[in-house]
């Protein structure tokens, strides 16, 4: 009699219970609360990095333009057309224009 008792027991207690798995889900749900604000922040991160390397790039070919003409160049078309960079290096991967004045690369100035 005992050893079916016993049996009972332990059939009964298989699997997890509704409060074991809400626990589950709550505990899930706040750590991908807190972890998405994060990766947000890191892809913008990247994307103003990714930037600053093209406009240092773009910078080196200004330097290059300087050299090669004797003079600076009077805009970015004038790198563009002089084949010195291409027209998708005018523009980093967060739609930034990059614009040449007085002989410098830079971001062009937000409208934010």
């Amino acid at each position: 009699m005992k050893k079916s008792f016993m049996k009972k027991i332990i059939k009964d207690e298989e699997g997890f219970t509704l409060i074991e798995m809400l626990l589950v889900l709550l505990v899930i749900s706040v750590l991908i609360i807190l972890i998405i604000p994060n990766i947000a922040a890191q892809s913008s991160n990247v994307q103003d990095t990714g930037c600053d390397a093209q406009v240092k790039m773009v910078q080196s070919q200004v330097e290059a333009y300087t050299l090669n003409e004797g003079s600076d160049p009077a805009n970015i078309g004038a790198l563009v057309t002089g084949g010195y960079i291409t027209s998708e290096q005018t523009t980093c991967a967060n739609n930034v224009q990059i614009v040449v004045t007085n002989g410098q690369a830079q971001r062009a100035a937000s409208g934010n």
